[in-house]
This record gives structure tokens, sequence and C-alpha cells, in this order.
């Protein structure tokens, strides 16, 4: 049997949580998990997903031109895969917005063929 211990990021008790799983064609198998550790209903959940389809909101800032600042915060509207995380980061660095920019605005679409949306999580004016 393999294990894995993580913390727990669904709240901010920072459970660790202990995944005790049999492999089945090289990927962990659902079917056997064992988690402990885990003081609330949460904790499994995350474990469970963790480890079958990790994934991460990702947050950052992308240009803009036009405003009275040159960036404005950002983030992914819905989680995106744990491995497109860095390429995602890699194209919020290519983006520019124009100004103005108000939050909830989409400021890219489908990034990474995610279906995740960038959206704008402050307000710029413009210059």
């Amino acid at each position: 049997m393999e294990k894995k211990t993580m913390t727990c990021i669904n709240c901010p008790m920072g459970c660790q949580v202990t995944v005790e799983y049999e492999l089945k064609d090289g990927k962990a198998d659902p079917g056997s998990f064992v988690i402990t550790g885990n003081t609330c209903p949460r904790g499994k959940t995350y474990a469970e997903s963790e480890m079958t389809d990790p994934v991460r909101t990702v947050t950052g800032t992308v240009s803009v031109t036009g405003g009275e600042l040159p960036v404005v915060s950002v983030k992914t509207d819905r989680p995106v895969p744990k491995d497109l995380v860095m390429d995602v980061a890699d194209e919020l660095m290519k983006i520019k917005a124009a100004s103005p920019v108000k939050i909830g605005d989409i400021v890219a679409a489908n990034i990474c063929g995610t279906d995740a949306n960038i959206v704008a999580t402050s307000n710029v004016r413009v210059c």
C-alpha cells in the first residue's frame, strides 16, 4: 500500500491528511483510499480531489495600457488542472488589458484551453 500526506487547504485548520492507497495501472485507485487525519468532511473531499484530479485557482496580474496603474490583479474564474498552473501564469505575462478595467471584467477567455476565464479582481481607471 502506498501512502501520501498532505495539508488540507479547505479551511484554516490545515489538517495533515494521510491517504493510503493501492496503485492500479500506475495511478492511485480511488476505490482503495483510506483517508485519515481530517477533522471535517471537507478534508476527505480535498484529499480525494488531490489524489485524482488536483486543481488550483490561479491569481496574478496583467499589464494595463492607458490606465492609472500599470497592472490589474486577476484570477481564474474556476480552478484549472494543477499541471497547467505554470502555463496559465506564463500566459498572464503576455496579456495586455485596455483601461478602463472593472472588477469582474473578462480579461482573457478560455485560458490555455481550460474553459477558465481570467477575470479582473480590481478596478483600473483611464489615465
